[in-house]
């Protein structure tokens, strides 16, 4: 796998950003069974920068915690087969590796939300990214039992890397 992630504000996290990064993707993609080595961008920015990207994205005017921009078109969740019929449009063709798409996370909203939820910002932070990595393999919230499905997902990621609500989220 590769990421690259890129922080465009001077708000810093407590923790190794590349290091959970990296290990919750991992096992996002392993716990969906993704077959292929795979890149992707994070961008962490501050709640102006995701408000502005909201606005423009998705016509809101509001900062949001995470925004995903998933390049794989799935017609089901986790499906990988669209992306094998449509080398040319998801493979980069210097590595080989299906290119899932872009997420951002606003870390104004990770303290926020850490605060809030009464966890550590690594949890808050560990559990955007696997919310994030769910919508980059085709997973969405947007009816109930949708919603059921990754919320039930996103825990259990979570759980195997033994980053839990409870505990201050030591990442394997």
């Amino acid at each position: 796998m590769t990421f690259y992630v890129e922080s465009e504000t001077d708000r810093e996290l407590p923790f190794d950003v590349e290091e959970v990064t990296g290990k919750v993707a991992a096992e996002a993609l392993d716990y969906e069974q993704c077959p292929y080595e795979v890149s992707l961008n994070v961008l962490l920015t501050n709640n102006e920068g995701i408000c502005e990207l909201n606005r423009q994205h998705r016509g809101m005017d509001r900062p949001t915690d995470v925004l995903s921009f998933p390049n794989v078109d799935y017609e089901r969740p986790a499906d990988f087969s669209v992306a094998e019929d449509n080398i040319e449009d998801y493979f980069d063709p210097e590595n080989g590796e299906l290119c899932l798409g872009d997420i951002v996370i606003s870390v104004d909203k990770v303290y926020e939300q850490s605060a809030e939820y009464g966890h550590s910002v690594k949890r808050e932070y560990a559990f955007l990214v696997a919310h994030s990595m769910l919508h980059l393999l085709g997973y969405d919230h947007m009816e109930p039992q949708d919603a059921e499905v990754m919320e039930r997902k996103q825990e259990e990621i979570l759980d195997r890397l033994g980053i839990t609500r409870s505990e201050q989220g030591a990442v394997k």
